[in-house]
This record gives C-alpha cells, structure tokens and sequence, in this order.
C-alpha cells in the first residue's frame, strides 16, 4: 500500500509541476489572471451577462467556471443551453481555443462581436489562431495541445516512460482549471463577495 500511496504522490506531483510551470513562461506577458479578471469585472460594472464556450475538454473547464461566476452573484451563461439568451453590447463572451482555433469557436466568437460584446478568447497560439481575429482580447496560456502535442520538443518534462504523462490537450486544459480558481478567488475580493455570499447562491436542488 506505501508504494501505491508513493506512486499516486509522484505522479500527483508531477502533474502539478507541469502546470505551475504553465504559468511562470507567461510571467513576461500580462498575465491571463489579470485580462480575465479584468474583463469578466468589466462586464459586472456595465451590468452585462458573462457567456462561456468551448469544446470537449476546453468546454467542461469553461462549465466549470460559469458555476462559479454564477455562484457569485453574475449573469452567467454557457452558450448552447436552452436557457441562454441572446448576446449584446454589456456582455462578455469567454471563449477557449487552445490549438488556436475551431470552426464552431471562430463561429460563435463572430456572433458575439457583431453584436456588439466583448470576447475574450484564452489560447495557446495567439499568433496563428483563427479565432484571434474575432478576439477583444487575448488571455495566453503557453501549454501543450492537441496542435503540438506529437513533437517531442514541445513535450514538458515529466513522462512515463515513452508514453507522456499529460497527453493531447491535458495541459492546457488543466492550466485552464488552475487559471480560473485564481481568477474566481480573485473576483470574489473584486465584487466583495464574502464566501458566505457565494456559498448562498449554489444549489439546493442536488
């Protein structure tokens, strides 16, 4: 059972080094943290609605985090849900294209800025991507994804064996959890929202 118990560590500290180390190769740009917050509290000023969207993996993190904004006290909403309404010029769309772009994130970006809202965009390719050309601004996560992921150069320390440890996209969509525990902590002191407030506002119907 200790080996087991030491393997489970390794491997938990292994992927936990891999995406702090996410974060300090950005430390020369303004931080992710800093345009999300920046943003979303913007929308929160003007009295706008937050939409969220992405796909697979990308999309659950973004799910995650429209439960937060929820949870304290946003007009949030994850685009695709019956109970969406339509966007306009208060609003702030947070998109995600890791790889850079997707037809359907490009897509719903457009709709987004022709209707006058803001977008956010978080991406790891802010040079290339499709989707930067529909982007209000761009929160930059220099991780792994599925566009580099079979180079081996590209690949972050931290491997078992031949096989990686964080395959595909895993990194940046872990990132992307790390980055937006930090934006709703960071939120919560920007919109005086006490944890009792937050803990208020989540669901009973469980």
């Amino acid at each position: 059972m200790a080996d087991v118990n030491n393997s489970m560590q390794s491997l938990a500290s292994q992927i936990c080094d891999q995406i702090s180390s996410v974060f300090s190769r950005a430390s020369n740009t303004t931080s992710a943290l800093e345009v999300a917050v920046e943003e979303i509290a913007g929308a929160a000023a003007r009295s706008g609605r937050v939409f969220v969207h992405g796909v697979g993996r990308e999309g659950l993190m973004l799910k995650a985090l429209c439960m937060r904004l929820s949870h304290l006290g946003l007009w949030a909403h994850c685009v695709g849900d019956m109970t969406t309404p339509p966007i306009s010029s208060p609003d702030l769309l947070v998109a995600s294209a890791g790889p850079g772009g997707f037809p359907t994130v490009d897509a719903i970006c457009g709709v987004a800025r022709s209707n006058g809202a803001r977008v956010l965009l978080l991406t790891a390719q802010p040079e290339s991507g499709s989707a930067v050309r529909h982007a209000t601004t761009i929160a930059f996560l220099p991780a792994q994804t599925m566009a580099d992921d079979h180079n081996d150069h590209n690949r972050p320390s931290g491997t078992m064996g031949s096989r990686p440890l964080l395959p595909m996209g895993s990194l940046y969509e872990g990132a992307m959890f790390v980055l937006f525990e930090m934006v709703v902590f960071r939120l919560a002191e920007v919109l005086g929202q006490p944890p009792e407030a937050v803990r208020s506002r989540h669901t009973n119907l469980e």
